[in-house]
């Protein structure tokens, strides 16, 4: 599906190696599960927000714009649960607790990034793209 194609000198097709996404274990399922779950809208707004350092979760549940308390919940959790986040509870009174990236949530700040800036890039395009087809 992904598998990058080049042409002999005699105009044949020949591949190269496949794309990862071909080449996973269990037909790729714990590919889609990881996936699912740092590709979501949520997980990934929570990781760009988080790269710029710890945040209790008031300030977080601010930051992230449009999330519920209750999803925002939920995605932490998730992303505490796969490794990429963590939380602190400091014995304070109230209690103080602090979400923050792990390093194996801070592995992903490059491409959080990078999808961001793309999303940025090119959302008059897929917006223009979007009226397109459902006008037609």
């Amino acid at each position: 599906m992904f598998a990058e194609h080049t042409a002999d000198p005699d105009g044949t097709d020949t591949h190269a190696a496949p794309h990862p996404c071909e080449t996973w274990p269990d037909n790729g399922r714990g590919f889609r599960n990881t996936l699912d779950r740092i590709g979501d809208k949520w997980s990934v707004l929570v990781i760009g927000i988080l790269s710029g350092g710890p945040l209790r979760f008031g300030v977080l549940h601010q930051r992230v714009p449009g999330i519920s308390q209750r999803m925002l919940t939920l995605t932490l959790r998730h992303l505490e649960r796969d490794g990429l986040v963590s939380r602190t509870v400091y014995a304070e009174v109230p209690p103080r607790v602090e979400y923050e990236l792990t390093p194996l949530g801070e592995s992903l700040r490059a491409t959080v990034r990078a999808l961001a800036q793309w999303v940025t890039d090119h959302n008059n395009e897929i917006e223009a793209a979007r009226h397109t087809y459902d006008t037609a």
